[in-house]
């Protein structure tokens, strides 16, 4: 069975993401780790998500995937056993000497990182000869490349089916590091290929009315899932450890739904519906990367912004009490009485219904929603779950 894994930011992201579907989650810690500022997970922190995520019969997933410069070395092997303690699944990493310290100094399952540009078959053998479980590939390879690799290995192959496309060669930008001095290869990127420049030949503009920009359109591979089951992918993945709860909530049962369908009737009957599925998340505008070929102009943001969330996601749900039908929510989002809303629920499919009346924990009558994180009670007589989430339609 192919796995589809999620980034989770936070415990909350990865209850989220292994409750709405995802078979396995990445996380970062707070050290060795990618995306510093989504690092949020301590050492005790990780025990309780690998706690969480057995009870389901999921995994966890550790990055340790920076390109480390000397001073990054500290307490490393302290590190990576307090990891294999807290009986995390996986690590993943990018570095030869983390590997190797790894594979030397614990009992931990290694994952190659695409940051080491894995897009063959004999870089693949390489890894594989250096005892790692898995490579994450590359996302510069079309579908017909990745069967190829895949046919010739019995080595686990990930790839990435949606979410952020670096601009650069398999993430290895030093844009943000020159321009801010926040290195992208230690977990410091700024995004600087997202800002807006004003492009000048001999002093003079000719950027136009619309700044220019670098960046790619993110990736969605709603019409490729098919050909990467078949072609016996070991695991699907997203990427966005810094997105919010309802994008993951939202892409991952989406593609959680596709893979199921896909699986138990060979087909995909509507690929439209999972198209407007994901476009309810916060999202930008989308493409298929390298794996139909080589992207042209099209598939690139030179000279636009794109990102529009199509519906407000206004809270998530804590408890219901079936006898006052009322629903305890954390508030996320500005929303009034009279809102018409649909719940999103990792229990059933979605539901309706309009906000008739909601109180404060006192009792006191509210009209307004207006704090984000406080809690309220929601009175409906549909049936809703912890962890639903609700939004505006």
């Amino acid at each position: 069975m192919t796995e589809l894994l999620a980034p989770a930011g936070d415990l909350e992201k990865l209850k989220i993401a292994l409750l709405y579907g995802a078979d396995a989650v990445f996380i970062g810690g707070q050290q060795f780790s990618l995306r510093a500022r989504a690092s949020n997970f301590t050492v005790d922190d990780i025990k309780e998500a690998t706690t969480f995520a057995h009870n389901l019969n999921k995994k966890v997933y550790v990055t340790t995937n920076i390109i480390p410069h000397h001073e990054d070395m500290h307490d490393l092997i302290e590190y990576l056993q307090a990891l294999e303690e807290a009986k995390v699944d996986a690590i993943i990493a990018a570095s030869p000497y983390i590997v190797d310290t790894a594979l030397k100094h614990t009992n931990l399952e290694v994952h190659i990182s695409t940051q080491q540009s894995a897009l063959n078959t004999q870089t693949v053998q390489f890894w594989t000869e250096k005892k790692a479980s898995r490579v994450v590939l590359g996302r510069e390879l079309t579908v017909e490349e990745i069967k190829g690799i895949t046919s010739s290995t019995d080595t686990e192959i990930e790839v990435f089916i949606h979410g952020g496309m670096c601009m650069s060669y398999s993430g290895r930008c030093s844009l943000s590091d020159n321009m801010t001095g926040r290195d992208a290869n230690r977990g410091g990127c700024a995004h600087s290929c997202r800002w807006n420049y004003d492009l000048k030949e001999n002093n003079e503009s000719f950027s136009e009315e619309v700044p220019f920009s670098m960046s790619s359109k993110d990736l969605e591979a709603v019409h490729q899932i098919t050909k990467l089951i078949d072609a016996n992918v070991s695991s699907l993945k997203i990427e966005g450890r810094m997105k919010s709860l309802h994008y993951i909530a939202t892409v991952v049962s989406t593609y959680r739904q596709m893979i199921d369908e896909y699986v138990h009737t060979k087909e995909i009957k509507d690929y439209e519906y999972y198209v407007k599925r994901l476009k309810k998340a916060e999202n930008r505008l989308a493409s298929s990367g390298f794996l139909e070929g080589v992207p042209g102009v099209e598939q690139q943001l030179y000279q636009m912004r794109s990102e529009k969330p199509s519906q407000n996601f206004i809270g998530i749900v804590l408890a219901y009490d079936e006898k006052t039908q009322t629903a305890l929510v954390e508030q996320r989002n500005y929303f009034e009485v009279g809102t018409e809303v649909e719940v999103m629920s990792h229990e059933e499919p979605e539901k309706y219904f309009k906000i008739e009346k909601m109180t404060d924990l006192d009792g006191n009558d509210l009209d307004i929603a207006r704090r984000p994180k406080e809690q309220l009670l929601i009175h409906t007589n549909i049936k809703l779950h912890p962890y639903d989430l609700i939004r505006c339609l």
